[in-house]
C-alpha cells in the first residue's frame, strides 16, 4: 500500500517535470534548425512516453525540418544503384570528395566505399546533420567522412575543408532540375571548393520536352463539372501539372512523338545565365495533344543516366505544362513552343500563352519559426 500511495505521488512529479520541458520547447527559437527544441521534446518523452503535446510536437518539428521526399528517395533504387556505380567509376583512392547535401549521407559513405582519402559533406539543415552523423558512425565511417552543417556557399577552403576537392558529388535538382539553385550551387563549389581539374558528378545534364497524349490529366487537374456544376472558370489556375509518382501512373501518359532537348548544362564548368529557344516538337502517332512534359536527364558519368521521363520510375515527381486546348496529332507534325530559364526557373510558351512553373521544389524551407500546438 506504501509502495501504491509513493507512485500516485511520484506520478504528477514525472508529468510536470515532462509538461515543463515541452513549455520550454515551445518557447524555444528555431534559430538553430529545431536542435534544442527536439533535444527538450525527446527528453520530455524520456520522462513520459506517451506525453500527447510532445509527441505531436516532436512530430510537427520533424516534418517542418525533414522534407518527406527525403524517405522515397532513399527507397529508391534506381537512383541509388546509379550513384553508386557513378561513384565508383570517378572516385579514386586517396581522391578528397565534397559531397553537397548530406542527407541521410548514402552518397558520402558510397564516396568513402570508392576509396577516397576523406569525404566532406555539407547539410544545411542541424537536424538532419546530426542524425547523418549517426548513421555514418553506425556504418563505421566516421574517421573518413566529416558532416559540415552548413550549407556549401559557407564553406571555405582551409576553414572546412583542409584543401580543395578532387571530386564535387551531388544531388540537388528538383523535377525540372533547375529549381533547387543547382547551377549556382555547383558553379561556386566547382570554382572556390574544387581543384581545377576536378570532376563532377552528375557531369551534366539536360531540359526535354514531349508531347503527350491524356485525358485523365485534364480530368484530374481541369475537371469541366461537378455535381453538375460548370467549374470552367477555375481552369485557368492549372497551366501546369505537378505529377506525384503516383500521377504519372494514373494519368497514363502517352508520348504522341519523341523527346526533343530544350536546353543543355555542363555541371562540370557551370554557367549562369538566361537562355531561351524555340523549337518544333516532333509528333509521330495519331492521337491528341494534351500537355507538354519537361523532364530532365543527368548524366552522372559516360553511360550511367538517371531522368524523370515519363517512362522511368524512381521518385521524382513531373512537370506537365497543360494546353489551353488540345491538339490534334499526327505523323509529321509538330508542336511549335518557346522556352525560357533564368538559371533557376523555367517558363514554356505554346499556342502563344507564356506559363511559368511554379518552384515545387524538393525541399520546402520553413519560414515560420515556431512550433504552435492546435
Amino acid at each position: 500500500m506504501a509502495e501504491l500511495h509513493a507512485q500516485a505521488e511520484a506520478a504528477p512529479v514525472t508529468i510536470t517535470q515532462a509538461d515543463r520541458l515541452v513549455e520550454k520547447a515551445i518557447a524555444q527559437p528555431l534559430t538553430d534548425g529545431g536542435l534544442r527544441t527536439a533535444e527538450l521534446l525527446t527528453e520530455a518523452l524520456d520522462l513520459d512516453p506517451q506525453h500527447h503535446r510532445a509527441r505531436i510536437l516532436l512530430e510537427r518539428l520533424h516534418q517542418m525540418f525533414v522534407p518527406r521526399w527525403h524517405f522515397p528517395m532513399m527507397a529508391d533504387t534506381d537512383r541509388n544503384r546509379a550513384y553508386a556505380e557513378a561513384i565508383a567509376a570517378k572516385v579514386k583512392p586517396g581522391d578528397v570528395v565534397l559531397d553537397i547535401g548530406c542527407g541521410a549521407g548514402l552518397t558520402a559513405m558510397l564516396s568513402a566505399r570508392a576509396g577516397a582519402k576523406h569525404v566532406y559533406t555539407c547539410e544545411q539543415q542541424p537536424l538532419i546533420a546530426e542524425t547523418a552523423k549517426r548513421v555514418i558512425a553506425a556504418n563505421g565511417l566516421s574517421d573518413r567522412i566529416t558532416v559540415i552543417s552548413k550549407p556549401s556557399h559557407q564553406l571555405e577552403v582551409g576553414v572546412d575543408l583542409p584543401e580543395p576537392a578532387d571530386v564535387v558529388v551531388s544531388e540537388i535538382v528538383d523535377t525540372m532540375m533547375l529549381g533547387e539553385g543547382a547551377l549556382a550551387t555547383l558553379l561556386h563549389a566547382m570554382v572556390k571548393l574544387a581543384k581545377p581539374e576536378a570532376r563532377a558528378i552528375p557531369e551534366s545534364g539536360r531540359l526535354m520536352a514531349q508531347a503527350v497524349e491524356s485525358d485523365r490529366i485534364l480530368e484530374l487537374w481541369r475537371p469541366r463539372e461537378a455535381e453538375g456544376f460548370d467549374l470552367g472558370a477555375f481552369h485557368h489556375f492549372a497551366k501546369v501539372a505537378q505529377l506525384t509518382p503516383n500521377d504519372i501512373e494514373a494519368c497514363g501518359l502517352s508520348p504522341v512523338g519523341e523527346a526533343t532537348e530544350l536546353f543543355s548544362f555542363d555541371f562540370v564548368r557551370p554557367k549562369l545565365g538566361a537562355a531561351s529557344t524555340m523549337l518544333d516538337l516532333p509528333c509521330s502517332a495519331h492521337g491528341m495533344i494534351h500537355a507538354v512534359l519537361v523532364f530532365f536527364e543527368m548524366q552522372l558519368a559516360p553511360g550511367i543516366i538517371v531522368s524523370n521521363g515519363a517512362g522511368n520510375g524512381g521518385h521524382w515527381g513531373r512537370t506537365a505544362f497543360l494546353l489551353d486546348r488540345p491538339v490534334p496529332s499526327e505523323p509529321g507534325s509538330s508542336l511549335r513552343l518557346s522556352a525560357r530559364h533564368d538559371g533557376a526557373e523555367l517558363s514554356l510558351s505554346v499556342d502563344g500563352s507564356d506559363t511559368p512553373a511554379p518552384r515545387w521544389r524538393r525541399e520546402n524551407r520553413p519560414t515560420d519559426n515556431s512550433v504552435r500546438v492546435a
